[in-house]
């Protein structure tokens, strides 16, 4: 069984989550030791743990803050199957309120998207949306990533032709809600 420590102090949410995940994935089995420096990091990485149902213990000293993880040898097949989820993203910002808020948000969920290893098998873009798919939006990388990782990236044709964007689109492919009504109800789907 490995022993590992990885520092992840001074990094900003949610690479703390991503540097871990991809540490744990590295390794068959064993001891991962996270340092970080922010109460929200350790909380990240205990919920991180849970879902990946580890053990996990968390430790404070001085500020620094220790999160320990177990992984042990599971079988392949136990594991759950997440493809053919539909991600349906029905704005060019999270949440309701303060848009620069929620565009800090946007980026950072679709970053740590294309850094999960568990990814739908669509993302379908509506209303402003698709607008994340075009020029000049800060996201086009994580699109562009999630593409190359398999993952299906489809704008709404009548919502780019609204927003007079369909010569601006740079990832992925356009579609119709026929496509996606059908899509939403085969498939197990989030809507954000």
């Amino acid at each position: 069984m490995s022993k590992e420590t990885l520092d992840c102090r001074g990094l900003a949410c949610p690479q703390p989550v991503v540097e871990t995940k991809k540490r744990l994935a590295l390794m068959p089995s064993g001891v991962l030791t996270v340092l970080v420096d922010n109460d929200v990091a350790r909380e990240n990485l205990i919920k991180l743990a849970d879902s990946l149902h580890m053990e996990v213990m968390a430790d404070e000293e001085d500020g620094l803050f220790t999160v320990t993880v177990l992984k042990e040898v599971k079988d392949a097949a136990a594991q759950e199957d997440t493809r053919n989820n539909v991600l349906l993203v029905t704005a060019d910002t999270f949440g309701r309120g303060n848009d620069e808020l929620g565009a800090l948000l946007t980026q950072s969920f679709f970053y740590a998207l294309a850094e999960n290893d568990k990814l739908p098998t669509t993302v379908y873009l509506v209303n402003s949306g698709v607008k994340l798919a075009c020029d000049g939006s800060a996201v086009l990388d994580s699109l562009g990533k999630l593409e190359e990782l398999g993952v299906t990236v489809s704008s709404c044709g009548l919502c780019l032709d609204f927003f007079q964007l369909k010569n601006n689109l740079r990832v992925g492919g356009v579609t119709n809600m026929y496509a996606i009504a059908e899509a939403l109800v085969k498939w197990r789907a989030v809507i954000l």
